[in-house]
């Protein structure tokens, strides 16, 4: 199977989750909702990020990428940039 189609899943919720973050960004004044979710968007963006770079990682040393995890925000949020 093509590797772009297994991924797509992910692929598609971080598309999802690009555009509700540019949404959310074009709102000028931020009420309190906004920014709480606008947090959680971004988080969830990292998650999803470190998910597809660990399938594409066991996928490469011919492992089986569906055994890549989300991992906790506390994990995904303090990786060096």
């Amino acid at each position: 199977m093509d590797n772009q189609v297994e991924d797509q899943p992910v692929l598609n919720h971080i598309q999802r989750l690009v555009a509700e973050e540019h949404h959310l960004h074009e709102q000028r004044a931020h009420p309190k909702v906004d920014r709480k979710r606008l947090e959680q968007v971004q988080v969830e963006l990292d998650q999803c990020w470190d998910l597809l770079r660990q399938r594409r990682a066991l996928r490469e040393v011919g492992l089986d990428p569906d055994d890549a995890e989300v991992r906790p925000p506390q994990v995904v949020e303090n990786y060096e940039q």
